[in-house]
Order: structure tokens, then sequence, then C-alpha cells
């Protein structure tokens, strides 16, 4: 699908220089989800475009949503098993939930899956949420067993929510 793989072109492209485009005060995780998403609609689906694409917490139509409502309203759970991992298709995201003394923090990493599975990896984009942060990038399954506990995408992690998709992409 055209619009997966412009979603992953414009988020991979955010790790070399962040596009001016995408609002500095905006430049989070859930932030980079939502500028990939535009910006690729806004290339292949524009009309898409006349109205919002995320849903706000009431279930309205927004054209903003922190990480938490995208993946309550906007965003489906696939599941958290290594099946489902297998199965992720570029555009999907992983999300963390870290319980914090001001209250929870939610985290999305967005994957890219290469078309030649047999020769590259599926890796991950996202914005560590530090104001000024560069966006990063890194192989999926090194998360698994490379990053601290509390992110890593397995079924032990109480942290990790599970591997979601867009609503809209789920037919």
């Amino acid at each position: 699908m055209l619009l997966r793989r412009l979603v992953a072109r414009v988020a991979l492209a955010q790790v070399r220089k962040q596009d001016a485009a995408w609002h500095p005060d905006q430049r989070d995780c859930a932030g980079l989800i939502r500028f990939a998403f535009r910006s690729a609609y806004k290339q292949v689906a524009p009309d898409r475009l006349s109205t919002p694409l995320w849903r706000d917490g009431r279930g309205h139509p927004s054209d903003f949503a922190d990480a938490e409502v995208l993946l309550q309203h906007s965003f489906q759970l696939l599941g958290r098993d290594d099946a489902t991992q297998e199965s992720l298709r570029t555009g999907d995201v992983l999300a963390f939930r870290q319980e914090q003394d001001a209250g929870p923090i939610f985290h999305l990493m967005l994957v890219v899956r290469p078309e030649d599975r047999a020769h590259a990896p599926a890796r991950v984009v996202y914005h560590p949420g530090e104001k000024g942060a560069a966006v990063r990038t890194g192989v999926l399954h090194h998360l698994a067993t490379e990053a601290p506990l509390e992110w890593r995408p397995v079924p032990q992690n109480a942290s990790f929510l599970g591997f979601f998709r867009f609503k809209e992409w789920m037919s």
C-alpha cells in the first residue's frame, strides 16, 4: 500500500533532519505519528484530509490526539505476542505505558517493515519525547532483547500495551 510506504518514508526522513513543517511544539512520539500519516495522506489522498484523521477523547474527529487518545480512538490492538509481531506491517505502532508519580506516560513507536523481509529487518522509528530530541530508529527485534526491560515489546513486560494498527487500515 502506497500510503504505508509514504508514512515510513516521512518518518525515516525525520531521523536525518526534522521537517520544518512539523511544528516544534508537536515533536514527540504521537506528533511523529500524526505528522507522518498526515504528510502521506497529503501526497496520495488529500481529499481524506477534508476531515481530521484522528478522534479525540470523545470519539469526535480531531486534528490533535495525544498518544493515549490515539490508541483509544484511532488505532486498534492487534496483539502482544510473537505471532502478531511477525505479522506487523509498515505503519503499525508499538505502544507502551510507563507509570510515573505524575501519572501514566504513553509512548508510541512506528513500525517500518521492508518489502524484502528476507534481507532487511523490521525497524521502529520514534521520537523519545524530550524537547529538542532527535528522532531515532532501531531494529525491532533488538528491542526485545537489548532494550531496558520496560521498553521491550514482549508479553512479559507489563508496560508493553501491544501492537496497534490505524483503524482505517483494518480491512
